[in-house]
């Protein structure tokens, strides 16, 4: 090695000579230019990541152009679909409109053809009117006895016409009313023409024996609606069924409704009816006794004048004075009597007695069997049971279930009203009650038999298809002794049966 060389060694190992200074450097140059080497391939690869990225990115744009132009095709043809339905609902809209317009043509030329039928009808009822002119006071005369079944027609007609065809269930009940009180009505129109003949004595009548309670029981029935809308209440007596007159069952009706009717119109406010019936061997006497007004002697002395109405004329109750007329001639006609008892302040009690007859042969019997069925049980009392129930196929269940029961014999009424007429009559032990009634329901009828002391005493058991918890708890909650549900359960019947009678005998 020559001096040159080893001098460069020397300088290279000596740390601080410029040798190694300019080797460290180069070192330190390499190694940055290295990691610029790095950091451009990172780069590189970033920059390619980029362009995919990007290029990704133009195909979402791709898509999502394609996606526009797909949704404003469809937009075009929903507006387009919908467009057509308009234009098509449009041209229905027109069709029906031309339709219209000729079915008010149409309803216009029948309603001038209605008119023309009722100028007609207006016409001839002109002309009948005309031609019944004569007969118009003795029409008039009978105003009154009609007046009580036409309130009932009236009343059921307007409710009918107040539903809509067919009749439900509830308005066919009530056109049955109506065509019981039409019947009614037309007996009383035939009477009418009987009533011309009576002064002469060739009014026909039918004289039978006549079973007084019934008589008394169809009258209550009637009348109870008129005294109801005027506040009177009105009390009938309970009458022995083996009490039977000899009569006419039409003929005493009317003369009963006619004194019923004017114990009532006359009445004071709030006032009260009673009907009481006694018997001799030979007769049997009705009275009915009001705390109206009362007459003075004078005017008692006038009563059964005809057309003679004692003052009331101007008063707001209507009348022709005729009906205590008629009544008179009636009842006497049957060979019983009529006569009055009157004190100014006090009331009026009018009686009618009619000749007593035996009882038809076939009812002693009923009542026989039933009194030997009664001591054939070890001397049990017959007890009476009084089920109001409108449907048919129930009452008739209740009813063989009742024929297996020997001491205890059944009453039906199908509405609440002649319901609650029974039960004033005949004081059952205890009174099954239907909830869903014609006319008045049996919560409604339950408040009436409460409220009235001649009934409150007896236990009424709700008998329902209303089997909801609410229902039941209403019921309870309104004073039935027992809430039963539809169908029946015989065993579940007969316990509550057997324990409202028990209460029923111990009070």
């Amino acid at each position: 090695m020559n001096r040159i060389d080893s001098d460069g060694a020397a300088d290279r190992n000596d740390p601080g000579s410029p040798a190694a200074m300019d080797d460290k450097a180069a070192v330190r140059s390499r190694e940055t230019l290295a990691t610029a080497r790095e950091d451009a391939a990172q780069l590189r690869e970033d920059a390619a990541h980029l362009r995919e990225d990007a290029a990704h990115l133009r195909e979402d744009a791709a898509h999502l152009r394609e996606g526009t132009a797909t949704s404003r095709e469809r937009e075009i043809h929903a507006t387009e679909t919908t467009q057509a339905a308009a234009d098509e609902h449009m041209s229905m809209l027109q069709q029906a409109n031309a339709r219209l317009i000729i079915s008010t043509i149409e309803a216009h030329k029948l309603s001038e053809q209605v008119e023309i039928a009722k100028a007609q009808m207006e016409g001839a009822k002109a002309l009948a009117e005309k031609a019944n002119l004569a007969k118009s006071d003795f029409l008039s005369s009978m105003s009154h006895e009609l007046r009580t079944p036409l309130n009932a027609i009236l009343g059921f007609a307007q409710l009918l016409e107040a539903g809509s065809p067919p009749p439900t269930a509830t308005q066919t009940e009530r056109l049955q009313q109506i065509i019981k009180a039409g019947w009614y009505l037309l007996d009383l129109i035939n009477e009418i023409l009987d009533l011309a003949v009576i002064e002469s004595g060739k009014l026909s009548l039918s004289l039978e024996p006549l079973s007084l309670s019934d008589v008394l029981l169809e009258c209550q029935a009637m009348i109870g609606p008129q005294a109801q809308q005027r506040g009177i209440d009105i009390v009938f007596d309970k009458v022995d069924p083996t009490w039977f007159a000899h009569a006419d069952h039409t003929r005493v009706k009317q003369a009963l409704i006619n004194l019923l009717s004017n114990a009532i119109k006359y009445n004071r406010e709030h006032g009260t009816v009673e009907v009481t019936c006694t018997a001799t061997p030979e007769r049997l006497r009705i009275r009915i006794k009001d705390n109206g007004a009362g007459l003075p002697p004078q005017k008692l002395a006038q009563l059964f004048q005809p057309f003679n109405r004692l003052g009331q004329e101007t008063g707001a109750e209507e009348g022709t004075g005729i009906g205590l007329v008629v009544t008179r001639q009636l009842v006497e006609l049957m060979g019983g009597s009529i006569g009055v008892e009157s004190t100014v302040g006090v009331g009026s009690e009018f009686w009618i007695e009619l000749v007593r007859n035996v009882m038809p042969q076939l009812a002693a019997e009923q009542v026989m069997a039933a009194e030997l069925g009664s001591h054939a049980q070890g001397n049990t009392a017959l007890r009476t049971l009084l089920y109001v129930e409108d449907n048919p196929a129930n009452l008739m269940l209740v009813e063989q279930i009742i024929e297996g029961v020997p001491h205890v014999r059944m009453l039906s009424a199908r509405d609440a009203t002649l319901g609650i007429a029974l039960a004033r009559a005949h004081q059952p032990e205890v009174i099954l009650m239907d909830i869903n009634l014609p006319g008045l329901s049996g919560l409604q009828a339950l408040k009436i038999l409460r409220d009235d002391p001649a009934t409150a005493h007896i236990p009424v058991l709700a008998i329902s298809a209303n089997a909801m918890p609410r229902d039941i708890q209403q019921g309870l909650e309104a004073g039935f002794f027992r809430y039963l549900t539809k169908p029946i359960k015989i065993n579940e019947f007969m316990q509550a049966l057997n324990m409202a009678l028990e209460l029923a005998v111990t009070g």
